[in-house]
């Protein structure tokens, strides 16, 4: 379809959906579909004339997310600076539409101190590192391993007045995460196969009392997540708290047992593990 005229395709289950200015050029990608699988269904039709330059704003949202909303920057006028994570869309994930990144701003609402070191895993556009600088964190570590996302980060950092506490590091999680090790509180929000290669090395590089949030884990892989993190040889871990929206499932980690006075998990699904 790209070979054939198409400048952007979306996805949508089975389906692929492009948008294209004239007909001819719908005629044409349809003629290249059929020629490489003539059993492929092809549907046309016609839609409003919008300027998408402009239009796509509308498709995003400012989420108010406990004490904190996220926001982009059209929607922030007048929200308090102090407790709004405002982040401008471009390349890198996190704009706080998609259920990980609300699930792991949720949850970090419960664990993250004044003073506290933090290390974001896959930071994307550095929506969660900023957001745990906005709640008091003062030295955040936001890795990211792709160099396309790292200006938006950068730019997002700047805009939100925290970097003297935010550092942008582009490079492999798993070669800087012991670079930057201890650190109390540490957000991967990434796949879950991810996830499970970087488990010991997250409980290595956590504080004592330190607390992992990991997210980008689908509703229907938990039981076999919260087995691997049982399985864990190296770190003791409880289950302290968990978050679910949609399809998708994100869990507190504490490397060792709260006193009874600490929070209980808040979706009732927390256990010992």
């Amino acid at each position: 379809m790209f070979g054939a005229g198409a400048q952007g395709l979306h996805e949508e289950g089975e389906l692929l959906v492009t948008h294209l200015e004239f007909s001819d050029e719908a005629d044409a990608i349809e003629r290249a579909v059929l020629a490489v699988d003539g059993r492929a269904e092809v549907e046309k039709s016609a839609v409003e004339s919008k300027d998408w330059s402009v239009a796509w704003r509308e498709l995003l949202h400012a989420h108010v997310l406990g004490a904190l909303t996220v926001a982009p920057p059209w929607l922030a006028e007048g929200l308090d600076p102090a407790r709004t994570v405002i982040v401008e869309p471009a390349m890198a994930f996190g704009t706080g539409d998609h259920p990980t990144t609300r699930g792991v701003i949720r949850l970090m609402q419960a664990v993250i101190r004044p003073g506290d070191s933090v290390a974001d895993l896959g930071a994307g556009s550095a929506i969660l590192a900023i957001a745990a600088a906005k709640l008091g964190a003062t030295r955040v570590a936001a890795v990211e391993m792709d160099p396309d996302a790292i200006s938006n980060a950068e730019e997002n950092v700047e805009r939100n007045g925290v970097a003297e506490n935010v550092r942008v590091i582009c490079g492999d999680a798993a070669v800087f995460l012991p670079l930057l090790a201890p650190v109390r509180v540490i957000f991967a929000n990434i796949i879950s196969s991810v996830l499970v290669e970087l488990l010991p090395s997250i409980g290595r590089s956590l504080t004592g009392d330190g607390i992992a949030i990991l997210s980008g884990i689908l509703d229907e892989e938990r039981e076999k997540m919260l087995a691997v993190i049982a399985a864990d040889r190296l770190t003791e871990w409880r289950v302290i708290d968990e978050d679910a929206e949609g399809p998708w499932w994100s869990v507190t980690l504490a490397k060792r047992l709260w006193s009874s006075n600490e929070p209980s998990s808040a979706s009732g699904r927390g256990r010992a593990v």
